[in-house]
């Protein structure tokens, strides 16, 4: 089948137009350089993407914000107001679970409610809302204080390819979904698993079962599938699709704008975009990952190993990493295989956070003890135990009744999530914090947040320079001391006191 030219036309004659999310601020960082997006680095390329017309921009979420104090050694909030200020003309996302954002386990309703508001208060207008076991009432409740704040509430299907997950079961959470009073769907492909055949007849499900909401579309690349799958996705009826600027596209992370544009045009589709930003935002990050050895966005092949463990975006290789650091990457292959069957055993929960992480570390535990469950995580006994949500599919019993022969297990039978109040929260940091720092404590160690503060900012200069300045800017840089003196040649520089 060629997809030239084979959009439908409105029954006016007129292209439909399908609408762009940019993830070059967000989803493009995480996926190709680990979250680690500087305000040096994003701030010069941010008036370029509020120009080109993107319908949204997604921008933050909560792991950014532990990455930025604890790698960068800047302060996510004056990030977050900096970029939204620089983005008067577009809608500005964050995403966030529907139950927490404080590491892997559950977070009060009162933190949730105050991250909303905080967020919106600094320019978030949109939130995309995830939960892989779909707890409606988190979710629901979550969608009402987003748009009690004046944004929109978008929460998202996350794909997962196992004999649970079927279109029927898609078609009948986004009727629930639907029933929250949600402002559109999402479906997101983080592992980059769909088919086309299967994006056809998934989105067709999910387009009919949201009635007159939009539908969104976010497909990873991880195997090479996704640009197709777009295409299949907004003939299928899909009304936005996700995507971010070359250098943080493709592989890991979604399609690159400049071919996801290109290629719905020649399909048939009216894109209201102006192309002629979209090589100053491609030449600024090209210089920002020469400048700071980063990787640029590299196609993957197709590859079936993907769907052996079915881990999002580059959390493969994070996890082969993390191995190698502990002296066990000859295990990695064996650990694969073993969170392969502790899914299924856990009642197949989709591979996101938190729940990768927690099959992760399980799988891990089993192979490095050789004792099955003999160490089961707090996270995985909450779990059990049902505090995240009904899992899917039933988990496996003898199994189940190996996490909760423990004491520690048996002491969340009756066991309510805490639900301190902000007062309480505050109370543990002297009662006078304002609101953006009883935030950033929740979500960050204190002594982390010190060494943030402590650390001068870095201010790079991404400017074009030949190979000769951008060497001095490196010396003047990261020199120690109060007298730098450069000679190259008939070229001589010397700098005395502080620079």
């Amino acid at each position: 089948m060629s997809y030239l030219d084979c959009a439908p036309r409105n029954t006016d004659g007129s292209r439909r137009t399908i609408d762009i999310v940019d993830q070059t601020l967000r989803d493009g960082p995480q996926s190709w350089w680990g979250m680690r997006l500087r305000k040096d680095m994003g701030l010069p390329m941010a008036t370029d993407l509020d120009r080109t017309g993107f319908h949204t921009i997604d921008l933050v979420g909560s792991s950014i914000f532990e990455v930025l104090v604890r790698h960068c050694k800047e302060d996510p909030w004056d990030q977050l107001i900096s970029l939204s200020k620089a983005m008067p003309r577009t809608t500005v996302r964050a995403g966030t679970r529907s139950n927490g954002i404080v590491t892997f386990g559950l977070t009060a309703d009162s933190v949730m409610d105050l991250w909303v508001q905080r967020l919106c208060a600094h320019g978030i207008g949109s939130f995309w809302i995830y939960d892989g076991l779909f707890n409606m009432d988190k979710i629901g409740r979550l969608v009402k204080t987003v748009q009690a704040e004046g944004a929109q509430a978008i929460p998202c299907i996350l794909y997962a390819d196992t004999p649970y997950h079927t279109d029927e079961y898609y078609a009948a959470r986004t009727r629930e979904l639907v029933a929250t009073g949600a402002d559109g769907i999402e479906l997101e492909d983080a592992a980059g698993l769909l088919t086309p055949e299967r994006t056809r007849s998934l989105v067709a499900a999910i387009k009919s079962a949201a009635g007159d909401l939009p539908v969104e579309i976010h497909f990873h690349s991880n195997n090479a599938m996704a640009p197709v799958n777009y295409l299949e996705g907004v003939l299928a009826g899909a009304d936005r699709v996700h995507t971010a600027s070359r250098p943080l596209a493709a592989g890991v992370s979604l399609p690159s704008t400049e071919n996801t544009v290109a290629n719905l045009r020649y399909a048939g589709f009216d894109v209201d975009l102006d192309d002629s930003y979209f090589a100053a935002v491609e030449e600024h990050l090209l210089r920002v990952a020469d400048y700071e050895e980063l990787p640029v966005g590299q196609p993957a092949e197709y590859s079936l190993f993907q769907y052996r463990h079915q881990l999002p975006g580059g959390m493969a290789g994070t996890f082969k990493a993390q191995l190698r650091d502990r002296g066990m990457e000859d295990r990695f292959e064996e650990v694969l295989d073993e969170m392969s069957v502790v899914r299924e055993e856990l009642g197949y929960p989709v591979m996101a956070t938190p729940f990768s992480q927690l099959v992760g570390t399980q799988a891990v535990l089993n192979v490095v003890t050789g004792s099955r469950y003999s160490v089961v995580p707090d996270e995985v006994m909450i779990y059990a135990n049902g505090f995240y949500g009904k899992p899917v599919a039933p988990l496996d019993p003898n199994v189940l009744d190996k996490i909760m022969s423990s004491p520690k297990a048996k002491s969340f039978e009756n066991w309510e999530p805490p639900q301190p109040s902000l007062a309480d929260l505050r109370a543990k940091f002297g009662g006078s914090i304002s609101d953006d720092e009883l935030i950033l404590r929740l979500l960050v160690p204190e002594s982390d947040i010190d060494v943030m503060r402590a650390t001068p900012r870095r201010q790079r200069d991404f400017s074009p320079t030949s190979r000769q300045t951008r060497y001095i800017q490196d010396l003047v840089e990261t020199a120690v001391g109060a007298y730098l003196h450069i000679e190259a040649g008939d070229f001589s520089l010397t700098l005395e006191g502080d620079h």
